[in-house]
């Protein structure tokens, strides 16, 4: 070779299968693909884990739409469970090869609305899946502090520990009075769970009106007091229900996320009652509401938006076996398949809760 002739260059090195992943990525509402992307690493306080399983939820409807403070480019998926791949520097609680279930979300616990114990109203509030990189991906970055051992629970349970958190947080805000008759109109997912707290957490009788005849069996295998079959019109469910208990009930529990049924609910409801809007509603939706009926009959009227720092319970309810998940899970896809589960839960009457498995 020639004194001037340039180095040999050197071949390529093969592409580190390890360095990269596939993830579904939103650039925009409704423009999303299954990519390949860097996988995250592990930071100190931080721990990565490989998902097993995710779920899809209405939430992942409206982020789809752009909804939910959803911040773009977005990875989804806030219902995740796995094993981890990776531990930072000062994490000690978890292994690699640890299965685990991830809380999706965390407060900073110092800003104005943490320091007055507001942590849900955080002003730096990450929420994965959301706001940050989620679970429909090969794998996701989490804070370690909320990342839970999992290994005594299979998976199918281990990933409803967050939407279960958020019925736990429900029970929270709506602080239930032993004895009392609750309606729950909705027997999604979110229905069932919150339900079996409501018929363990001191309600006097529970009944829970939906139109599936297979989700009121479960509901009713669950052992809720009451099931009643109704409609999709919210004007004949008003007439059932209003004739099943004309006195009307101390608590009335919207969780569709139909307005119209959340409009119906203050005629359904006792004097000195609660409506507990627990469904996420479409964020330009209105009802009318009668301000004098509020007042004359002392109505109070809550809401529950999702929840945090309540991830121990969940797990500690579906350990005991009080809260039961057998025959919610009703689909799979493959990540590949992420749209097709949008559309699944969307409009496929025979789903409940609908899985990604994003290892498949």
């Amino acid at each position: 070779m020639p004194d001037d002739a340039p180095p040999p260059v050197p071949p390529a090195a093969p592409p580190d299968p390890g360095r990269t992943m596939r993830a579904v990525v939103y650039d925009a509402p409704r423009s999303l693909a299954v990519r390949e992307v860097e996988r995250p690493s592990a930071g100190p306080g931080e721990v990565v884990v490989d998902v097993d399983l995710a779920g899809v939820c209405g939430t992942d409807l409206h982020l789809h739409e752009g909804g939910f403070f959803a911040t773009f480019p977005l990875t989804p998926g806030h219902e995740s469970t796995g094993t981890v791949r990776e531990v930072g520097d000062g994490v000690t609680h978890l292994r690699p090869g640890q299965r685990v279930a991830v809380d999706n979300a965390s407060s900073c616990g110092r800003c104005p609305e943490c320091s007055r114990g507001n942590h849900l109203f955080c002003e730096q509030f990450l929420s994965l899946g959301v706001n940050a990189p989620g679970g429909f991906a090969e794998s996701l970055l989490s804070p370690a502090h909320k990342v839970y051992p999992a290994d005594d629970l299979d998976p199918e349970v281990a990933v409803l520990a967050e939407p279960l958190a958020c019925a736990v947080h429900g029970m929270d805000v709506l602080a239930l009075r032993p004895g009392a008759d609750v309606l729950v109109v909705g027997a999604g997912t979110t229905g069932l769970l919150l339900s079996q707290l409501l018929l363990h957490g001191g309600a006097g009788r529970v009944t829970v009106a939906a139109p599936t005849p297979f989700k009121l069996e479960l509901a009713d295998g669950y052992g809720v007091d009451r099931v009643v079959r109704v409609t999709r019109d919210a004007g004949e469910t008003a007439r059932t229900l209003a004739a099943l208990q004309p006195g009307g009930f101390d608590v009335t529990v919207d969780v569709t996320g139909s307005a119209s049924v959340v409009a119906m609910l203050p005629s359904l409801t006792a004097t000195n009652g609660t409506v507990f809007v627990y469904g996420m509603c479409d964020e330009d939706a209105r009802i009318p509401l009668s301000p004098y009926d509020v007042f004359r009959r002392q109505l109070t009227v809550k809401g529950s938006f999702a929840q945090v720092d309540c991830t121990d319970r969940s797990l500690a309810l579906l350990r005991s076996g009080r809260v039961r998940t057998d025959g919610l899970v009703t689909h799979r896809f493959p990540l590949s398949g992420y749209e097709d589960a949008l559309e699944t839960l969307r409009s496929d009457p025979t789903s409940l809760k609908v899985l990604v498995e994003p290892g498949a």
